[in-house]
């Protein structure tokens, strides 16, 4: 990836999820647009590549104009269906097969939710779709907490990445628990791509600066006074926040140190 920051360019390496190479580490959903056209200048402004669809929320029907997938072109953008708004294992796996048979690929960005009104992930039945669907040869990317456990347990079952919270969806509370983050990126062997809570451009640039492999965002694009205004500025927090982990930033101290050498100066 080159960035839009300036010269000199930052190049980064590929994400890389089930085998598939990504230029951008942004990740966005379709919904709660106010009309279909902001959707796609948003999703154009964002630069991402990977697109977010709710199989059960949506039509099915590619023909039809007022639909959400009528409006986006698959070789602009890679699809990928999830099961939002499921709340057992067998309607999770349910909808994702409909969606292969809807014409998807085999990608599938996994949600059980648990709790109506926090949304919080189901843990076990979570658990007991990755494992049906990943025998039956999906590419599973698992929305969760940002629980050690539970993401080590995700890539035992053969998830091909893991997607913690940063705070509730939807809350906009942005990135809570830094700490288990990191410690999950850096016990897990796949892809951790955070998911969920981030509200504005600081948000986005604090995650990826945590050293995570990417960061999905909906409702803080939909929600914003100008969606595609916030995409722009989204795109370039993600990268910020990237290469700003890449760089390595400066230590912290309880002491001020002068920026200046005080060697050789003027009397």
């Amino acid at each position: 990836m080159t960035t839009t920051l300036g010269a000199p360019a930052f190049q980064d390496t590929p994400l890389v999820v089930g085998g598939r190479s990504f230029r951008s580490r942004l990740l966005v959903g379709t919904g709660k647009y106010k009309d279909n056209a902001t959707m796609v200048r948003a999703l154009e402004a964002s630069g991402t590549e990977v697109v977010t669809v709710a199989v059960r929320r949506i039509s099915l029907d590619r023909t039809r104009e007022e639909g959400i997938l009528y409006h986006l072109d698959p070789a602009r953008f890679f699809l990928l269906p999830n099961t939002a708004g499921c709340y057992t294992a067998e309607d999770a796996v349910r909808y994702a097969r409909l969606a292969r048979e809807a014409g998807f690929n085999e990608f599938v960005k996994l949600e059980v939710i648990g709790d109506q009104q926090t949304l919080l992930p189901d843990v076990a039945g979570l658990l007991e779709a990755a494992r049906t669907l990943v025998r039956e040869g999906f590419t599973v990317m698992a929305y969760t907490n940002d629980d050690l456990i539970t993401a080590l347990r995700l890539q035992d079952a053969g998830c091909a990445a893991v997607m913690p919270l940063a705070s509730p969806i939807g809350s906009g509370l942005g990135l809570l628990n830094p700490h288990t983050i990191r410690t999950i990126k850096a016990r897990l062997k796949v892809p951790v791509i955070v998911d969920a809570g981030v509200g504005t451009a600081s948000d986005a640039c604090v995650t990826m600066e945590q050293g995570v492999d990417g960061i999905l965002m909906n409702t803080a694009l939909a929600e914003a006074r100008d969606p595609v205004a916030m995409a722009h500025a989204m795109r370039l927090a993600a990268e910020a926040g990237r290469a700003a982990f890449l760089a390595g930033r400066m230590p912290r101290r309880e002491v001020a140190v002068p920026s200046s050498p005080t060697a050789g100066m003027l009397s």
